[in-house]
């Protein structure tokens, strides 16, 4: 594997500031951290106000911050080594914002990124192991999906580098399911159906906006050697995967009411997500990738809010 030289961004400059490594830690992408929204919308009306609800809340946030920072930290560094990183963003630095590549924009040595990413695993293994620790209930299974998060999640691009190995798509919706589950299954003691399909509903989100972050990026990725369902198939072909697990999110939302498992009111209230849905899949199949994306990830967003809703509306019911 080679070295890549830096891509020079106009306007950004010096080595190891905190604003690189804001970026290295990608902590403008939040989008994981909106499970915790959702998992206090779905606890008990009289436990939401505990103030031990907000300590181990405040405490899991704090913990999934330190794993993804270590995460796309190593992530960072193994798409620089390869070149992927340069060939993806250093042709579009405007839409793709070159600068939050700080080992590509060369803002960050690689040294400073393997430290900053070493630390941020330590932390974050300490960190979930202070919210198993403190969790008023500590059920085998989430205990164990946590360390399984965890890991996996250090592992994505290092290590195992899960994400070079054809399992990407995988672990983008098993990480927003399992961030889900875990804190809920912490604080309550388990889980149930409406809980699990609010989890997937969730975990699915970043999942699709990363299907058009590996469409665009698929002839970098596939000359670096990363296997994606992107590299693997045709374009074609990759546009009718996204649609059927758009269509499959959408089947999910009908489902669940039909199923007795979410209130008869469940569907319509994620209607707006379903729209959104839908127009990102219809503007990817004509081709602009990245706006599809962009919409995409506003659904997910759009997504948190609507299920927090959901969660709250359906406990004032209960």
């Amino acid at each position: 594997m080679s070295h890549q030289t830096a891509v020079r961004v106009p306007g950004v400059s010096g080595h190891g500031t905190l604003a690189a490594y804001a970026r290295l830690a990608k902590l403008d992408i939040y989008d994981y951290y909106l499970g915790l929204a959702v998992v206090w919308a779905l606890l008990a009306p009289a436990a939401r106000w505990e103030p031990r609800t907000f300590g181990l809340l405040a405490l899991t946030l704090i913990a999934e911050v330190a794993v993804v920072a270590a995460m796309v930290g190593f992530d960072d560094i193994t798409g620089h080594r390869d070149g992927s990183d340069a060939a993806n963003y250093g042709s579009d630095a405007a839409r793709r914002r070159l600068a939050r590549k700080p080992l590509v924009a060369g803002t960050l040595t690689e040294a400073q990124a393997l430290r900053f990413s070493w630390t941020a695993t330590a932390a974050g293994s300490a960190l979930w192991a202070a919210v198993v620790a403190a969790a008023p209930h500590r059920p085998v299974w989430a205990v164990a999906l946590a360390a399984v998060c965890v890991a996996a999640s250090v592992q994505y691009s290092w290590g195992l580098k899960i994400s070079y190995r054809g399992f990407q798509e995988f672990f983008l919706i098993g990480l927003g399911i399992g961030w889900t589950l875990v804190p809920y299954a912490l604080l309550t003691g388990g889980t149930t159906g409406f809980v699990l399909v609010v989890a997937v509903l969730f975990g699915s989100g970043p999942m699709l906006f990363g299907l058009y972050s590996n469409t665009n990026d698929a002839d970098g990725d596939r000359a670096a050697g990363r296997i994606t369902v992107a590299t693997a198939v045709s374009a074609p072909a990759h546009r009718r995967f996204i649609a059927v697990l758009t269509a499959a999110q959408i089947a999910l939302i009908a489902a669940a009411p039909a199923t007795g498992i979410a209130p008869w009111w469940f569907a319509p209230v994620l209607l707006p997500l379903v729209a959104m849905r839908i127009a990102h899949l219809v503007i990817g199949w004509r081709g602009d990738i990245l706006r599809a994306r962009r919409i995409a990830i506003h659904a997910h967003r759009v997504t948190a809010v609507l299920l927090a809703a959901a969660a709250l509306a359906a406990g004032a019911a209960a």
